[in-house]
Formats: structure tokens, sequence, C-alpha cells
């Protein structure tokens, strides 16, 4: 979905055809991926940083991504579904000797970059799963962005007004009849390239790990001046695009965490995507062949547009770049609040996810998997003090605080991280962030509520965030504006 669309009308030929395409996407898929040239011979790692353009000064939305967007002049950038809301495509790196530095170096250059080009416009780049300044009124259809793929998407979803609902310390509702509510919110999504024959492995080693992480990672307590779950972002996310989940027979979630455990590989997956509805019914020029003209890897363009409408939190990636790869998009973690944070979170969450899919690891973890989707809603509402669902060696499975479950993990990332050949030092700065915020207890969501319990405001707390994030401080380390140290 990150290309613009030449086409905004579909007829009923239209979706046929494209229903069709899909299907013989999903022969040529499993044809592809079996080739003995295809994927990479060594893993990488990229991510996508979303973030907020807000004024410096009362933290309000500044509805400027196209024009900033243009002064930056910067090929990584691409608007986001609101006009406040912009995403920047790091370059991917080998998963080997320093990695997250290379990320954290580049997101604090995008970010300057940003600040730099947005500073005309009375705005700063704020990285935050949400940011807790809007209004009701900024997140209604008049603020959708100028690419024209995000109103017809809008409209593909139908625009049924709904009520979103989030339930936390207090309460939010609003009634809404389009997805520009999601401009709410921001994610620091990952990506993680994987061998086509042990996909499921390390899909699977995702889903089970991505809960324990989002705890320890959460950033979105307040929504609309209400205190809710730590990371509302998630129910609010999968709310604004409606209700899509059907019967046992039927399609399952279009967004939200997905049914079961993977056992046949990608192409499982792909197929459980293709039971949806198709959005956007954009066909190629040609049908889906094995190979292209100049024998690369199949385009697959009607499968990989309508993937892009298909929101799990960790989503399959099928890339024909060069002899083409398979990657897990892993969107469950919010951006912010420091760049130094979001690099020691991804390095916590590859590190788990590379130890967990291991060859001594079954490919199906010891957990049932309704366990591991509570594990997933119950760490996005509670954060550190969520109770988990934990595999026991031997032994059923036991239920454990977030906060002991991410602490007992730390030396299992170590170790998945050394096995991809990340340094000493590397393993050691990064985890060391994290160990340091398990040992405070103070993720960055447990650092707004502190802040709030103080008597700050969401203003405030906006400065207070804005100035601690351009120093690149931590958050474990962050003061509390109002609070007696």
């Amino acid at each position: 979905m990150g290309r613009e669309l030449r086409q905004t009308v579909f007829t009923d030929q239209d979706h046929q055809l494209f229903r069709t395409r899909l299907q013989q996407s999903l022969g040529v898929l499993g044809d592809t991926v079996t080739r003995s040239s295809f994927g990479l011979p060594q893993p990488m790692l990229g991510a996508e940083l979303e973030m907020f353009l807000a004024d410096p000064d009362d933290g309000l939305p500044v509805p400027r991504n196209e024009e900033v967007r243009l002064a930056a002049a910067d090929p990584r950038l691409v608007l986001e579904v609101n006009r406040y809301n912009l995403e920047g495509n790091l370059t991917p790196v080998p998963l080997r000797g320093s990695p997250f530095t290379a990320l954290h170096q580049e997101t604090r250059d995008l970010l300057s970059a940003v600040a730099k080009a947005a500073l005309p416009h009375g705005a700063v780049p704020y990285c935050s799963g949400i940011l807790s300044t809007l209004r009701p009124g900024d997140l209604t259809r008049h603020n959708v962005s100028a690419k024209r793929r995000y109103g017809l998407l809008d409209d593909a979803l139908g625009r049924v007004p709904r009520d979103l609902n989030v339930s936390g310390e207090q309460s939010c509702r609003l009634r809404s009849d389009t997805m520009c509510a999601q401009g709410a919110v921001s994610s620091w999504q990952i990506h993680l390239t994987v061998p086509a024959v042990d996909f499921a492995r390390y899909y699977n080693a995702a889903q089970l790990v991505i809960a324990p992480v989002l705890a320890v990672c959460a950033n979105s307590p307040v929504l609309l001046g209400r205190l809710l779950w730590d990371e509302t972002r998630i129910p609010w996310y999968e709310q604004t695009f409606g209700t899509y989940r059907t019967g046992p027979s039927g399609p399952g979630e279009r967004t939200g965490f997905g049914g079961g455990w993977v056992r046949d590989g990608v192409g499982e997956l792909m197929e459980a995507a293709c039971r949806h509805r198709p959005l956007v019914p954009m066909c190629a020029d040609m049908p889906p062949t094995e190979t292209t003209r100049g024998g690369g890897p199949a385009e697959l363009e009607e499968l990989r547009l309508h993937v892009g409408t298909v929101w799990w939190w960790n989503r399959p990636v099928y890339d024909p770049t060069g002899d083409g790869h398979l990657r897990i998009e892993m969107r469950a973690l919010p951006s912010g609040p420091t760049p130094v944070d979001m690099a020691a979170n991804t390095a916590l969450l590859i590190g788990l996810v590379l130890d967990h899919a291991a060859a001594h690891e079954p490919v199906v973890p010891p957990l049932p998997f309704a366990h591991a989707r509570a594990n997933f809603y119950a760490a996005a509402r509670q954060g550190l003090n969520a109770t988990l669902w934990w595999p026991r060696a031997g032994s059923a499975p036991v239920q454990r605080t977030a906060h002991d479950v991410v602490g007992s993990l730390l030396g299992r990332a170590a170790r998945g991280l050394a096995g991809a050949g990340v340094t000493d030092d590397e393993i050691q700065r990064w985890l060391g962030i994290i160990e340091a915020r398990v040992a405070s207890g103070r993720s960055p969501a447990h650092w707004h509520r502190r802040a709030r319990r103080a008597g700050a405001c969401d203003r405030e707390i906006f400065r207070h965030s804005l100035e601690l994030a351009s120093e690149d401080v931590p958050v474990h380390a962050w003061t509390v504006p109002g609070a007696v140290r």
C-alpha cells in the first residue's frame, strides 16, 4: 500500500479478475519460495518510524505533512493517513555486528531532517504511540492526507458510523465513520527477513514473544484526555477499521492478532489473507507468473497489494526485490519515546524471536494459542503489571507477571542476538537499557501515568517529553514534571 494507485473506480469485473489473480498468485508463491535461489544469504533488519507533526508549545497537531515532506526532499519520508502523520522508512541493515546502533543513528538523523523541514511550518516531529493532546475534531475525514489511496481505502471499508470505545482507568468513546480516527496512533514497525523453509518457526516465535515485549515498551496510556490502557493504540487501531471477525468458517480477523499457530509456512497466512474482501482490486497488466522476463522471482503485485490491506500485528511480507525474500513485519510496538528506546526495544524483540525460533525449539510453541492471544491484549492493557501465561519446560504453562517474564527473558534475547553475530558490546548496550527499564519499572506508559498523577496536564507532559526526547534520554531515566524526587 506504499505506492500511489493509478485507478480509483472498480467494477464487478475488476473484483472478479482480482480474486482470480489472488488464487493464481497463491500457487505461484508456493513454487517461487521453494526455488533454490530464493531468499537472502543473511538476515536483514529494517524499520518504519511513524511520527506526529505537532506544535512545540501546545502539542496540537499541525496538518502539514505534504509540505514538510517536500521541504525535507528525503525519499525515506512518505505520507501517513492524516495530514499530521509522517512515516520514515529506514535503510535495511544486516543482522550482525552493530545493527541497532545503525538503526539508532539513522533514526536520529531522520528526525533531525524532519525537524529542520517542519520548523518553518510551526511544527516538530513527535514520537509516541498516541498524541495525547488530540481533540475529537482532529480525527475526522477533513484531515485525511493528500494521497488518494487513503480516501479510497476509507470508502472501501464502508463509512458506517460506529462507536470506538476503550475502557481503562477511565473511559473514552468516540462515534466515527472513518478510518481517519487511526491518525491518533503511530508505530515503530520492525521488519525481519526469514528463510522460507523456517517461516512458520519464526512467525510463531514473533506471536509468542510480542506480549512481554509490548508490556515493557507500552507508550500510549492517554487518548482524548482519558487514562486508558498502557498501550491504548492496540484496541483503538483495531476498532477504527471496524469489526471484521466472522464465524469459524469465515476469513477471521482483518485487523488483529490472528487465529492460530502457523504450521504450513507462509502460504497458510497468505491464503487466510486472501479470504478477505479485496478493498483495492487493481490488477497488473499481466497475470502472475513464476518468473519475470528478466528471470527474477514473481512480482505477485495483486497479492502484495491485497496483503497490505490486512492489518495483522505480525504480517507476512513477500518481496520480489533481487532474488526475492520473505520477511515478518512486526507492527505492534509503539513509536517513541526516543531513538535510544526504540533501538533497545528492537534488540529485545529481535533477540527473543531469534532464540525462540532456534532449531531446538518446537515449530509450534508449547502454549495454547488462546493464551498467547490473551497475553497480547493483557500486555496492551496493563503493561508490566499484566499477568501472562508462559510456557514452562516439562510442565503446563504458568501465570507470571509481565515484569517477571521480561526479566527472565533477557538472557534468551542476548543468546539469540549472539547467535546471529551481533557483537557483545552491542548486546550489552541495548539490552542493558531494557534491563534498567525493568529494574526501575518505568516503562513509557508508567512515566506518563506518574506525570498525570503528579498533576501535570497533557500539554505540560507533551512539552516535557519533547525536551527529554530531543536529548535522547532513555525513558527509565526521565524526570516526572511536578513530582517530588
